[in-house]
């Protein structure tokens, strides 16, 4: 395959897979609770996530009932605590149904927002969705899309430096020669170049990325600002320094009449890469979470084994195309060293990625049932690909000469394409909610108390359909607090455009079949744009059948349920 044609791969893998990003900083549990009805208005709302967070510019907004924006004091965290954020209201909030919009940044450097509602005093219509955008899809694709070409250009740039340092038959000389000669010279300026600008476009959209807002903010001072004392933008400032000596270094080694010791360039070569891979570990999974200290090493071990062998395969690809750029390096020997460090490189990827898979999983039941363990299961399959192409390639060099070259080739182009797969795999991970985060996120959302000792609310949003045009919808359906004993029950029917829908009719049930109890009709009564029960008496914990009956007109009805775990 020529160059443009992989150029046209990878171009199309970039843009195929630049999906949102999701963030790794999951809420822990809010007060108020997400849903509760108070009888007077809270002077702060507070949210702690399962991670540390920080806040970038306008992080809360806060909407009354009218959907007017409440002037609320500055954000800030909790005394001693770098999980914890919270907004001080104005005092004399007025009757009705509040929504609480934010947006923080998680540890592991991505942003995650989300909303709640609380009411004082009663319950009111409210918008069908947080008002106010959560994110620019263009500046979020953008990003994804930097981030994913610095991957794969940093994969290029090590790989081939490596494939340099190591397959290349060593110089008659113990001093380095002076000057590589293409095309391996393209490649290790193709892939300083990618990552110099793919780093540089990092930085400038970080602010926007992290605010939600238009790409036309990548250049306002005030946002470069912030973006440089933050820790993702320390790290993108000392990747670009990284780049910049390394280029130094090179015009030196070019330029320079003397001749430096092979050892000594190596050395140096070792410490940048590391230093390098350091950019993104620390800034990524590894960051936060268990063991940060070793994930660091561990993640920076897989970036480097990852680069030397995907990245190695252009370089070990235009060596077989007959253009080896050292006359005296017989193709069969370069194989031969390529294989031994795709060897070893596979070798440390299986250790820190089976450390990796625990660490970011912590469950097998996390590895079906969440986004993170999907996509890892789909990189384990590239990998088996990947790796059953790298054995065809080893069968390949102990063949014949007759035989070899042509099948060789073929058989590394093939590596080259799913290892290109493989990285895309890989950077959709590191923007992906861990299961482990997940799950604690799921089992606090699961809990019956907010820190404050409030019981929280159990809200059910039910989709149905009476198979009529228009006849479409959701109901939301809130037991206030969701657990046993008194309860109030309110309901709120949405239409097919997702705005408030009235309905001459809605009854809401709840069944224990495994105590045979009920049907319990909750006997809720049309408020004006919401339906209610003031009380409620749910007699026993377990996992309840709702079922909520939704008559759209005089002849259209439907039944739908869910269920629902009432707690103690």
């Amino acid at each position: 395959m020529p160059a443009a044609g992989l150029l046209a791969l990878l171009l199309a893998l970039l843009l195929g897979s630049a999906a949102p990003a999701f963030a790794h900083a999951a809420p822990r549990e809010t007060d108020p609770g997400d849903g509760v009805v108070l009888q007077r208005a809270p002077r702060h709302v507070t949210l702690t996530f399962t991670e540390s967070v920080g806040l970038p510019a306008d992080s809360f907004r806060v909407y009354d009932p009218g959907n007017r924006r409440v002037r609320t004091g500055e954000p800030d965290h909790a005394p001693g605590r770098s999980d914890t954020v919270r907004v001080t209201l104005p005092a004399g909030l007025g009757t009705g149904t509040y929504t609480v919009a934010w947006r923080v940044v998680s540890a592991d450097s991505h942003p995650v927002s989300g909303a709640l509602t609380f009411s004082v005093g009663e319950r009111t219509a409210r918008p069908a969705s947080p008002p106010g955008p959560a994110e620019n899809g263009t500046t979020t694709r953008l990003y994804d899309i930097a981030r994913y070409l610095s991957y794969l250009a940093a994969a290029l740039l090590l790989g081939t430096a490596a494939f340099v340092a190591y397959c290349r038959p060593p110089s008659r000389s113990h001093l380095l020669p002076p000057l590589l000669q293409p095309p391996l010279l393209v490649l290790l300026r193709t892939g300083g170049s990618a990552l110099l600008a793919s780093t540089i476009a990092q930085f400038l959209l970080r602010g926007p990325y992290e605010e939600g807002v238009s790409p036309v903010r990548a250049f306002a001072l005030s946002s470069l600002t912030r973006t440089a004392t933050t820790r993702p933008g320390e790290l993108l400032l000392v990747r670009l320094a990284l780049l910049l000596l390394t280029a130094a270094c090179a015009l030196f080694l070019r330029r320079g009449r003397r001749r430096i010791p092979r050892r000594a360039v190596l050395a140096a070569g070792a410490i940048l890469a590391v230093a390098l891979s350091l950019t993104w570990s620390a800034a990524e999974h590894a960051s936060a979470g268990l063991q940060v200290p070793l994930a660091i090493v561990s993640t920076s071990l897989h970036l480097l084994a990852a680069a030397a062998w995907l990245g190695g395969l252009p370089a070990l690809l235009l060596t077989l195309r007959g253009t080896p750029p050292d006359p005296l390096a017989a193709p069969a020997q370069v194989v031969t060293r390529f294989s031994r460090l795709a060897f070893a490189s596979v070798t440390v990827l299986v250790v820190t990625g089976v450390y990796q898979s625990w660490r970011g999983l912590g469950s097998w039941q996390a590895l079906t049932g969440t986004s993170y363990g999907r996509v890892l299961l789909a990189k384990l399959a590239a990998v088996a690909v990947l790796l059953a192409a790298a054995a065809w390639s080893r069968r390949l060099t102990t063949g014949t000469a007759h035989h070899r070259p042509g099948h060789l080739r073929r058989s590394v182009l093939a590596e080259v394409a799913v290892g290109m797969v493989v990285l895309v795999l890989t950077t959709l991970l590191t923007s992906t909610v861990p299961g482990r985060t997940a799950a604690e996120a799921a089992r606090s959302a699961a809990g019956t108390a907010t820190g404050t000792g409030i019981p929280v609310a159990s809200v059910t949003t039910i989709p149905f359909d009476v198979g009529t045009p228009g006849g479409h919808g959701k109901v939301q359906i809130t037991l206030d607090p969701g657990r046993v004993g008194a309860t109030s029950v309110q309901a709120v029917v949405y239409g097919p455009d997702g705005g408030l829908s009235s309905v001459p009719e809605l009854r809401v049930t709840l069944t224990l079949p495994a105590r045979r109890i009920g049907p319990l009709d909750t006997r809720i009564t049309d408020r004006g744009g919401y339906w209610a029960a003031d009380s409620f008496d749910l007699p026993m914990p377990g996992e309840w059948t709702m079922k909520a009956t939704v008559r759209v007109s005089e002849l259209d009805q439907v039944t739908v349920s869910r269920t629902v775990r009432v707690t103690r």
